[in-house]
């Protein structure tokens, strides 16, 4: 019996020291302990930029929805109580009670309610996809176990208007094309935290403190896309490809000035809201990343590159034969002729490849090389979308004895669209290039806008040559038989191109790229517009795209109010005496 008692004794003595070390020495750290046990931390996701036009219409935006899940574990208490928040005192309510409260709320019957809410699973759902209010007034409800999820729901109103540019989001969340990927860091925000503590039955404490850090939202980005202008361009280019019973085709609208991209078409666009519906290949725009040879379109760039040498004017004199034999290369034009007294503008007016090699000729084939990349070709032009092709450039000193001269008027070189859309671009930006910029400006959510600003531009050629250029580009409208891109009142100049298209296995060529680019007014140049079609079908000297660059330039100078020509067209000779 003594030594049962001295060891009972001994064991409540470590007992009452223990007691005394937790509530007389260890009180912080144990109320600590206990206070982290019952803490639940909720993520409050941020809500992801919106994209919008240069108008500000929404092409994006992310709504924020709400799952209302249970703890089937933690409903299943009988009773339980909660404050009114009008009275602020504590009221009991039954289990059936709580749950009649949720069903009202959520628009559901009771019987629904309940099954979803009973059985032994720690989490289901109620119901899925409710709006913020609704989220906050079942949260309010304060009933055991019922807790909200939430999710964000990315739409896209304006659904295959802009598409391509736009991109979407996969089912996982993260952007798989467009600006939605390049311009993922400013779209996506930082996430909040809601802080609260919880009994184990899952039922927050009332008198416990709720501590929330806000979520802050991803910035919007603002495109230089016009809404109506893409609308207006993508039906253009469908209807091209249509009219034609082309692979594809592609229109590019640019402000010379300023390099912005005003519309951005490609025909088969897919609608970011459903992307699995549409063809994989028609995922993201061909017009920045489908090669072709531009054909005709680049002798503006041969054109301009012996104007600035000062090998030649517009009004220089080339005897021009049927047929040009050089270097043991012989080269013809797509129309028959005879020898005949041509001017460069005459040249370049008629499209003529002999005249366009006597005259590019005039350069070493290191300056060939070296002008077409003044003017962009062969690299990337830095636009902000995903899958840019810097096109096909060999270096000079590889050419064989046919490209050397073939590059003089679009062949045995490869750009896209939107390469060559600014190409044109450079022209009429008195002779300098500009990066091509579709993202306008970043508004973060606190209304703070940071422009983007414009990158530096190349010089390719003086502003006294690319008028040369300019006006040798009016002369395809007023001396050729081209009139049809005129529109009444403004002064127009532009160039047709032609060119093979390679076959996709390899083997020679299948099929034609026809494509035509002007600029307007001439007079000071405001906008760009590029047309390009992909194996058109049918005889390629009956395929033009001027009737649809008529329209859809018309379109453009109506809409941004671009004051008709105060000065008449320069009319330069085709032929000399």
């Amino acid at each position: 019996m003594r030594i049962g008692f001295v060891v009972m004794l001994a064991f409540l003595l470590v007992i009452a020291g223990k007691l005394v070390m937790i509530q007389g020495l260890d009180v912080g750290n144990m109320a600590e302990a206990a206070e982290s046990q019952r803490t639940v931390v909720q993520k409050l996701p941020a809500v992801r930029g919106k994209i919008v036009d240069a108008d500000g219409n929404v092409m994006a935006e992310s709504i924020l929805r709400y799952d209302i899940t249970v703890s089937q574990i933690n409903n299943a208490m009988p009773k339980y109580k909660h404050r009114n928040e009008t009275t602020g005192e504590m009221e009991t309510f039954t289990r059936d009670e709580g749950l009649q409260k949720v069903a009202t709320v959520l628009g559901l019957p009771l019987e629904e309610v309940k099954k979803n809410a009973t059985g032994t699973k720690d989490f289901n759902y109620i119901l899925r996809d409710v709006s913020p209010a609704v989220e906050r007034q079942v949260v309010a409800l304060g009933v055991p176990g019922i807790y909200s999820e939430a999710v964000t729901k990315r739409v896209y109103p304006m659904g295959v208007v802009g598409g391509p540019i736009v991109g979407f989001l996969g089912a996982d969340g993260k952007p798989l094309a467009g600006i939605e990927q390049t311009m993922d860091a400013q779209l996506t925000g930082t996430d909040g935290t809601r802080t609260f503590q919880a009994g184990k039955n899952g039922i927050i404490i009332p008198t416990a403190p709720v501590k929330t850090v806000p979520a802050v939202d991803g910035q919007t980005v603002k495109l230089t896309v016009n809404q109506d202008i893409q609308y207006y361009a993508q039906q253009a280019a469908q209807q091209q490809k249509q009219q034609y019973s082309a692979q594809w085709a592609s229109i590019t609208v640019v402000e010379a000035k300023t390099g912005k991209v005003i519309a951005l078409a490609d025909t088969d666009a897919y609608d970011p809201n459903d992307p699995g519906t549409s063809d994989p290949n028609d995922i993201g725009s061909r017009t920045v990343s489908s090669v072709v040879e531009p054909g005709s379109t680049d002798k503006v760039i041969t054109a301009s590159a012996v104007v600035q040498e000062g090998l030649a004017t517009p009004l220089s004199e080339f005897l021009v034969p049927p047929t040009l034999t050089i270097g043991g290369q012989t080269f013809s034009d797509a129309f028959v002729h005879g020898t005949e007294q041509r001017t460069l503008a005459g040249i370049i007016a008629d499209s003529m490849n002999t005249g366009t090699v006597m005259a590019g000729s005039k350069l070493s084939p290191e300056q060939r090389y070296d002008y077409l990349r003044k003017f962009g070709v062969g690299q990337k032009s830095g636009i902000e979308l995903p899958g840019e092709s810097p096109g096909i450039l060999a270096d000079w000193q590889k050419w064989d004895g046919r490209q050397q001269y073939s590059v003089l008027f679009g062949q045995g070189v490869a750009q896209t669209p939107l390469q060559t859309a600014y190409v044109f671009q450079t022209v009429a930006n008195n002779g300098v290039r500009l990066a091509p910029q579709i993202v306008d400006s970043f508004t973060a959510a606190n209304g703070a806008v940071t422009q983007v600003p414009q990158a530096p531009g190349v010089t390719a050629v003086s502003p006294a040559t690319a008028q040369s250029a300019r006006d040798m580009l009016e002369g395809v409208v007023t001396m050729a038989d081209y009139k049809v891109v005129g529109i009444p009142g403004y002064r127009v100049g532009g160039k047709t191109g032609t060119a093979e298209a390679p076959a996709d296995n390899g083997a020679g060529f299948d099929g034609y790229t026809s494509s035509f680019i002007g600029m307007a007014p001439m007079d000071d140049p405001k906008y760009v517009v590029a047309i390009t079609v992909q194996r058109p079908q049918g005889d390629i000297y009956g395929i033009t795209q001027g009737v649809t660059f008529n329209q859809v330039m018309g379109q453009v100078l109506r809409t941004f109010d671009v004051p008709p020509s105060t000065t008449p067209p320069v009319m330069l000779p085709k032929f000399y005496k």
